[in-house]
């Protein structure tokens, strides 16, 4: 949401680059014109004006994708009509998401038999991701607490202070503390030990970044792991861990298999991708994915029949385009594992050579 401001004296009318005898009067900018105008000169109007925005092309600072190749483009506008959430009309599209999900579940490695089906959902980006993990972590907390008879009105969250600007919103709007592991001098990351030093029996768990915004680095997940494994044995607690791999999940798999973040860790309970970053998707897309089944509580399930079936839902929207979804799996069959590996690798040749002075999979704790 933009939050909009009150027009000034000079900033109260649009007014056409080219002339036209249908838009000689200026237009009112913060207000319904009067009168009609043809489409020709509300296409005129509206593409004169965008053309003062920067090009998508040369962005390269928002982390997302601006280019697709011409065939994505194509069924990408063949959906941009169809509403995700209408599963009865579109179960194909369903079915498409639902691929998509076991295709990430797999990847990072999520404890599933031949039979089993992962549990995730795609949301819009990986902010709404956060949210989604974020309460089901609450709610878990809250139903154990409840069960133990202890309050249960005051969750708190460890991350460290390089944390996404999602992470403040979630702590914030779910009234959760934000416990942050503080940064020094050539660590830019959250440190494992303080971060586990600072879990308590209020923490309903630990978010770890793959991939700081700061400066791309994966932080220790291993290491957070196996402190975390060790205090709740002591303690009898059951901290989890969630891994924001917002920009690194689509990185990781590939160049580093080898590396231990995901759920072959058992105290990651849940994982979030941002498809519109290395999942080369146009925005917005993104993805949440479970260990298993018990980690997401029923109760934050809906399930609606407004078309006839029974249709679950975990979103914290309702309706939503297609597109995007559509446009995910089509770049995950297009490329495949093989090919991914190799776009991988160029991508990190072309950060070190704008300077991005920073091996991101450097391990903290051997740093």
């Amino acid at each position: 949401m933009v939050l909009s401001r009150a027009p000034s004296d000079t900033d109260v009318s649009v007014h056409s680059t080219f002339a036209s005898r249908y838009v000689r009067a200026s237009l009112p900018r913060y207000r319904m014109p009067e009168n009609s105008i043809p489409k020709e000169a509300a296409y005129q109007i509206i593409n004169d004006e965008l053309m003062l925005d920067g090009n998508p092309r040369l962005n390269l600072a928002s982390f997302v994708t601006t280019w697709m190749e011409p065939e994505c483009d194509k069924l990408i506008m063949a959906s941009i009509n169809k509403n995700y959430v209408d599963m009865d009309e579109y179960p194909v599209t369903t079915e498409l998401q639902n691929r998509c999900v076991n295709m990430i579940a797999h990847l990072f490695h999520a404890p599933l038999g031949e039979s089993e089906t992962a549990v995730g959902v795609g949301t819009v980006g990986s902010s709404e991701a956060i949210m989604l993990a974020g309460l089901a972590f609450k709610r878990r907390w809250q139903n154990r607490r409840k069960a133990e008879g202890k309050p249960f009105d005051k969750p708190n969250i460890i991350t460290g202070a390089n944390v996404q600007v999602c992470w403040e919103k979630f702590a914030r709007y779910f009234e959760v503390e934000l416990k942050e592991v503080k940064l020094r001098e050539g660590y830019y990351v959250m440190d494992p030990e303080q971060a586990v030093g600072m879990v308590d029996e209020s923490t309903i768990c630990v978010a770890a970044i793959l991939g700081s915004t700061l400066n791309g680095e994966f932080e220790d997940v291993k290491r957070i792991n196996d402190l975390l494994e060790k205090k709740n044995k002591e303690t009898g607690w059951d901290t989890p861990i969630h891994v924001d791999a917002a920009s690194g999940g689509f990185i990781a798999p590939f160049l580093y298999p080898e590396l231990e973040w995901d759920f072959r860790l058992p105290w990651v309970k849940s994982i979030n991708v941002s498809g519109h970053k290395y999942g080369l998707v146009y925005a917005g897309i993104g993805w949440c994915v479970w260990r298993n089944k018990e980690d997401l509580p029923d109760e934050l399930i809906f399930h609606i029949n407004y078309l006839g079936a029974d249709q679950p839902t975990f979103t914290l929207n309702f309706s939503k385009g297609s597109s995007q979804v559509i446009a995910q799996y089509y770049q995950l069959i297009r490329h495949g594992f093989e090919v991914l590996c190799h776009s991988r690798s160029s991508i990190l040749l072309f950060l070190h050579q704008i300077s991005w002075d920073v091996d991101l999979t450097r391990p903290i704790a051997n740093s």
